[in-house]
């Protein structure tokens, strides 16, 4: 379901994305990496981080579920995004600095969520930095065609008991596209231990 919406809306969600000044998370993020390490883009949508990493000199590779945005995203990176999910993403060298996923992980049902976080911490360095955002609330629904898991600091740190990871920090942002001002995210910064 949430992957044919994509299909469906591949074009305007790419249109609406790509340009979102999120800077203010870049900020948060990209000091805890070393310059030139190695980034995960972790369901990358339009690649609009990718791309912006890219021009800093980090070296990415990038993943989406869906096909549409996988082609858009490669023809705007200038360089191949590879169609996988969370569980099939197959790294051939498991040694990422850091991993990105913004608004991404929020299309995992709850229940799995340990497990895809589990498993894409082993694709983390010790001390590896993990970026993830979720809708900030407790519910899980479909909204507008897409299935949504929305989470709170304390759901995350119960999600994360059973994985490497660890909060070092989160907070609360407005959404930064024009108009939805109003919709609050959770952002998380996670280490692996």
């Amino acid at each position: 379901m949430t992957n044919q919406y994509y299909n469906e809306n591949a074009q305007s969600f790419f249109d609406t994305t790509v340009n979102v000044d999120v800077q203010k998370l870049y900020d948060r993020f990209l000091p805890r990496i070393e310059s030139h390490g190695k980034i995960l883009d972790a369901g990358c949508g339009s690649g609009r981080d990718s791309k912006n990493f890219l021009s800093l000199g980090y070296r990415v590779e990038a993943f989406d579920a869906n096909e549409s945005l996988v082609k858009l995203a490669s023809k705007h990176l200038g360089q191949a995004v590879t169609l996988a999910t969370f569980e099939s993403f197959d790294a051939k060298a498991k040694s990422f600095d850091a991993i990105w996923a913004c608004a991404s992980l929020l299309h995992v049902p709850s229940e799995d969520l340990p497990r895809t976080l589990l498993r894409l911490g082993e694709l983390l360095k010790p001390d590896g930095v993990f970026y993830c955002s979720f809708k900030y609330g407790n519910t899980e629904q479909i909204r507008n065609g897409r299935f949504f898991a929305d989470m709170t600091e304390q759901t995350l740190a119960d999600t994360l008991s059973s994985t490497q990871l660890k909060i070092e920090e989160t907070w609360i942002s407005a959404d930064a596209r024009p108009g939805r001002e109003a919709e609050q995210w959770l952002n998380a910064i996670l280490v692996k231990a």
